[in-house]
């Protein structure tokens, strides 16, 4: 059998970025003018395997090249795009907005709650017409910008809280305006997706496990070098990367978000022994725990290391 081709569209872990997610959140939320003015206000077509991107535009126009379809947009509008949907963004000098960025397990859990009626996995934009549904949603994004730059109590729960708060939202106005119009959903009925999305499930389920990428390829129903060959592909890293990266953002969280000892993170995430978990945290992030630890309630605020390493 044939190998597949190599798909031609780039692979970013965020907006614009080929470095890996860089906080311990499981949202990322900035300005469209920080980090689209460092590309002369254009990002390229590409995508994401496992984020979901939210924008709104509340000032200036962008052309919005969605799936190869290609879009002329005004503010207000807000764009949905899910994991592996192929986008770019072409944004005026004037533009105003804010893009937020969810991590997988974050989409999957709000998709799950609103079921069919969400929005977060339909490749599509929507026009504000109404003051009222410009205020809403402008309201919403404007207090998870403010809540995701600061360090409070509950700052992680009301994150939570508010962005579940905006999907709903999100969804009301896509189902209302959209039932009958033609959607632009995201190219995954090819076997590949199919099998990577498989894979995705799986970490999520079994990560803390740290299972064999050989038994997870059998549970996907493929061998490990086709599904490394699809990993790479699809998502520009390797299985065991794939499942590093998980292990990697939970001990992040862990030792920001939790009192939990060295020894407890790592017997929580699989590890034989602390030593262990010592090592595969420091190789993958320059910091052991402690350190990573220390700095973080250092800052105060659990992000600060986005501005420093993506800006």
């Amino acid at each position: 059998m044939a190998a597949p081709s190599v798909h031609p569209v780039p692979v970013f872990k965020l907006y614009g970025e080929t470095k890996h997610w860089p906080t311990p959140d499981l949202l990322h939320c900035e300005s469209i003018p920080e980090r689209s003015r460092l590309h002369d206000w254009h990002i390229r077509p590409h995508r994401h395997a496992d984020l979901v991107h939210i924008l709104l535009i509340s000032q200036g126009s962008v052309t919005l090249e969605l799936e190869g379809t290609r879009h002329n947009l005004q503010s207000a509008v807000t764009i949905v795009v899910p994991a592996m949907a192929i986008h770019g963004f072409h944004f005026s000098s004037d533009v105003q907005g804010h893009i937020i960025t969810l991590a997988k397990p974050l989409a999957d859990h709000l998709h799950a709650l609103m079921g069919e009626s969400s929005a977060l996995k339909k490749a599509d934009f929507f026009h504000l017409s109404s003051s009222s549904e410009k205020e809403r949603v402008a309201t919403l994004v404007a207090q998870i910008d403010q809540e995701y730059r600061q360090f409070a109590p509950g700052r992680n729960q009301l994150l939570e809280a508010l962005i579940q708060a905006l999907i709903v939202e999100l969804s009301r106005l896509y189902s209302n305006a959209r039932s009958t119009a033609k959607r632009y959903t995201p190219r995954q009925n090819d076997k590949g997706h199919q099998h990577l999305e498989q894979f995705q499930t799986l970490i999520e389920a079994y990560y803390r496990e740290q299972p064999s990428i050989e038994w997870l390829a059998g549970q996907v129903g493929v061998s490990s070098a086709h599904l490394n060959m699809l990993c790479r592909q699809l998502a520009g890293r390797s299985a065991l990367q794939l499942l590093h990266e998980r292990l990697l953002l939970e001990a992040k969280r862990q030792l920001t978000y939790t009192n939990m000892t060295i020894g407890q993170v790592s017997d929580s995430l699989g590890f034989s022994e602390p030593a262990y978990f010592t090592r595969f945290f420091k190789r993958n992030t320059e910091l052991s725990p402690r350190a990573f630890r220390l700095r973080q309630h250092a800052n105060k605020i659990p992000n600060k290391e986005v501005s420093g390493q993506l800006t």
